[in-house]
């Protein structure tokens, strides 16, 4: 058994509340309308989007996987903070005994964020990840934000 982890920053000009209702409280909406190329449907399962509840998110065929279920852990609305363990889909039973995201935007000097991003993989025995696959899952995690990011800039009224 062991485990494989990655961070990634980025300095957004969009403020941190902003960030986190896009891209945390309702990113099962937002994400299907702006990456349909990746995510097809997306939606909250159980509970009502707090601590506690699952959000599934159904990809297309250009992603590797099918879907995947998301158990949220942690959600701090006045820290910017959210948490959550992979439950279902991914690479869970094929490479992964379990997997832990963070997702933290903190206020920046200039009234944006600082977007913190983070992964932690418990990886079954005998897998290992490469450097390549590594870098796949962070540059796609931060892409994804910076899709948001680049939402929110065009439309200046969403989300505030």
């Amino acid at each position: 058994m062991g485990f494989t982890s990655f961070s990634s920053e980025f300095v957004s000009p969009v403020s941190p509340a902003r960030m986190f209702k896009a891209g945390v409280l309702d990113l099962h909406s937002l994400i299907p309308k702006l990456m349909p190329e990746v995510v097809t449907t997306a939606a909250i399962v159980q509970g009502d989007g707090g601590v506690g509840s699952i959000k599934q998110f159904n990809f297309t065929e250009a992603f590797p996987v099918s879907h995947v279920k998301d158990h949220i852990d942690v959600l701090d609305k006045e820290k910017f903070v959210c948490k959550y363990s992979l439950v279902e889909g991914g690479e869970i039973g094929t490479k992964l005994k379990s997997a832990c995201y963070e997702i933290k935007f903190e206020p920046s000097s200039d009234g944006g964020s600082i977007c913190k991003l983070g992964a932690e993989y418990n990886v079954l025995d005998g897998v290992t990840y490469t450097e390549d696959e590594i870098k796949v899952a962070k540059d796609g995690m931060t892409g994804m934000y910076k899709t948001i990011e680049a939402h929110l800039l065009t439309n200046p009224h969403a989300y505030a």
